[in-house]
């Protein structure tokens, strides 16, 4: 039986996927998408999202990934243990072939893949012992403790960065890397991990931004249930940044780069662009993407102003969002998301901080 809170809830989620279905907004920084809707079983998890991404090609480590993932689904499924057991000892046959991970390791951070193979093979062994409990909450913390493992010797792999930005970028900031980011609200705080091997220039922008500490003090303007809540207007009449230098206002082009590509597609949707059933390697399918905001009718009009996205899977169904290739996701929450969901217009952004990552930053030359 549902009470007086959940039955609202429920109606907020109908009538939202409603309007979202009908092409209907109340946001004009934050409109919806009229594309067609992506295929498959979404992944819900941004700290997995950002795992899959990064720019690397050995297969044991993306099986080992994978298998560490699979546990939380096989949870979810009525806690199959069997499976959930095939699932370890899968991976702990591939940690035991070392060799064929450190074949993808430059020289130069080999030691430090080392350590972090021998600190998964025994967080792999962890995992085995607390299956053999059958102990649900404990499997969950030591399964997301042996992904983050997993997530840092990835990116070791990574061997340089992916792709060129074009030419005519370069007058802008540029995150050629990632970036960790500490945002303490009037509620409480959030880690954001921004992404600039999928979107350099959208990423360094909010970088460099946050190094001027122009979200310090700033209000969480909008606020949607489950839907989006979005900050970044500066006081007074200007809606984005405007760039000391120069005095003029600093346009951030659209920044989408597809499951496949070499490089990311920019100033056009992939609506326009007929790519209607291609997926972004960022999508928003988890709660706490960060995303850049625009005007509704200018895919290259983005600034400052930011949006957190909130959707969850019991009110539309994960990945069937309308917003994949009209914005430009840089990032996830990878923690504090119970502050995220608290937050509401009003709230107020204390400080950000780059704790992480600072020197992927490239300032333009000029």
């Amino acid at each position: 039986m549902f009470d007086f809170k959940t039955r609202l809830k429920n109606s907020l989620g109908l009538l939202l996927t409603l309007a979202l279905l009908l092409g209907v907004t109340a946001f004009g920084w934050t409109p919806v998408s009229y594309a067609a809707l992506p295929a498959g079983n979404a992944i819900t998890d941004g700290k997995a999202l950002l795992r899959y991404s990064l720019p690397i090609d050995n297969k044991p480590v993306r099986e080992l990934q994978a298998s560490l993932e699979d546990i939380s689904n096989q949870l979810r499924a009525n806690k199959r243990w069997n499976a959930i057991a095939r699932d370890i000892s899968k991976a702990s046959r591939i940690i035991d072939a070392p060799d064929k991970l450190l074949v993808s390791v430059p020289p130069e951070r080999q030691e430090q893949a080392k350590t972090l193979i021998d600190q998964i093979k025994q967080g792999v062994v962890a995992l085995q012992a607390i299956a053999e409990r059958r102990d649900k909450e404990e499997i969950r913390t030591q399964r997301a403790q042996v992904l983050d493992l997993v997530g840092e010797l990835e990116q070791t792999m990574v061997k340089g960065f992916p792709f060129e930005v074009p030419e005519k970028y370069s007058n802008l900031p540029q995150l050629k890397g990632r970036a960790t980011i500490e945002i303490k609200t009037s509620k409480g705080n959030m880690t954001v991990v921004v992404d600039g091997y999928s979107a350099p220039v959208t990423s360094g922008n909010f970088v460099d931004l946050v190094q001027r500490g122009f979200y310090d003090g700033l209000e969480f303007t909008r606020s949607e249930e489950s839907y989006v809540l979005q900050t970044g207007d500066p006081p007074g009449k200007e809606v984005g940044f405007i760039d000391p230098k120069t005095n003029q206002y600093r346009a951030i082009p659209l920044e989408i780069l597809v499951e496949g590509d070499k490089a990311p597609t920019y100033e056009i949707t992939l609506e326009e662009a007929g790519r209607y059933t291609d997926m972004p390697v960022l999508p928003f399918s988890a709660f706490g993407a960060l995303a850049l905001a625009r005007p509704e009718r200018d895919v290259n009009g983005g600034s400052s102003q930011i949006f957190f996205f909130l959707f969850e899977p019991e009110l539309t169904p994960a990945g069937r969002n309308l917003l994949d290739g009209r914005y430009a996701i840089f990032g996830y929450v990878t923690e504090g998301k119970d502050v995220l969901d608290s937050l509401k217009a009003g709230d107020k952004i204390e400080s950000a901080k780059v704790v992480k990552g600072l020197e992927n930053l490239q300032q333009p030359l000029t």
